[in-house]
């Protein structure tokens, strides 16, 4: 066998490194399917973070009413003079220069709702915090008890 002879061998021998027109497009398919699951999955990893923090600032603000409920007397907390039953407080998230989005709470001291020989010596506090965002309407509630001979008196 010449040298010659080897070169025609080695020429005829070697595979076809071309992809036809159904293997390009069925791999263009499968990759724009990739890139749109991507970005799928940020945007709803960044919606669900807003919602996360709208949620937290909710509580927060919540959190402060209770906070200054239990610092008041028992009287003032039963007569409601000091304590408005309707407030709206502002979340500004990082980025967002004009007032962002809006909470809008309520604040109500009802009686003890269940009947034990000491009812008359406790009140209910439920503070409701609504605000609207995506389109869609969210509220959260917090509840507690206060309680004539509780916390306050310490306090003061």
């Amino acid at each position: 066998m010449t040298t010659i002879q080897k070169g025609k061998r080695s020429r005829l021998a070697r595979p076809i490194c071309a992809f036809s027109l159904v293997e390009v497009m069925i791999s263009m398919g499968i990759l724009g399917i990739c890139f749109v699951s991507l970005y799928t999955g940020l945007s709803s990893g960044v919606q669900v973070i807003q919602v996360a923090r709208e949620n937290l600032r909710a509580t927060q603000i919540m959190v402060e009413r209770m906070e200054t409920i239990r610092l008041n007397s028992w009287e003032q907390v039963i007569s409601g003079t000091n304590l408005p039953t309707a407030f709206t407080e502002n979340f500004y998230p990082p980025g967002v220069t004009s007032k962002g989005i809006t909470y809008y709470g309520t604040l109500a001291v009802t009686n003890f709702p269940f009947s034990p020989n000491y009812k008359d010596d406790m009140r209910q506090v439920i503070i409701r915090v609504s605000w609207t965002n995506f389109g869609a309407p969210h509220t959260r509630e917090m509840r507690t008890f206060v309680a004539r001979n509780g916390m306050q008196n310490y306090i003061f």
